[in-house]
């Protein structure tokens, strides 16, 4: 059986030098997001560290992170866009 994350759109690409690298993102912000999206969101007692009730950003920490993903996401969803119009451009279906 197939993995199901072949059919999962690429979120990542390659850079000239050889280094993956999120849609829409430089290299250096892609470290400091993977960086940031590994540290725990909870504490040891199970609370929320990153943001409130309400689903706020109280840290730095997770105001960047959301800064960075939501620049990554904005990039990823334009791509999707015209790679999805590229290929309606070059498809031999007709409906």
């Amino acid at each position: 059986m197939a993995d199901s994350t072949d059919y999962l759109p690429r979120r990542y690409f390659v850079d000239g030098n050889g280094r993956r690298v999120l849609i829409g993102l430089t290299t250096e912000e892609t470290f400091e997001f993977e960086t940031l999206d590994r540290e725990p969101a909870l504490d040891a007692a199970g609370k929320h560290v990153a943001w409130d009730e309400e689903g706020i950003p109280t840290t730095t920490r997770e105001k960047r992170r959301l800064e960075l993903y939501s620049k990554h996401d904005g990039a990823w969803r334009l791509w999707m866009v015209k790679t999805s119009a590229d290929r309606s451009r070059n498809s031999a279906f007709v409906n």
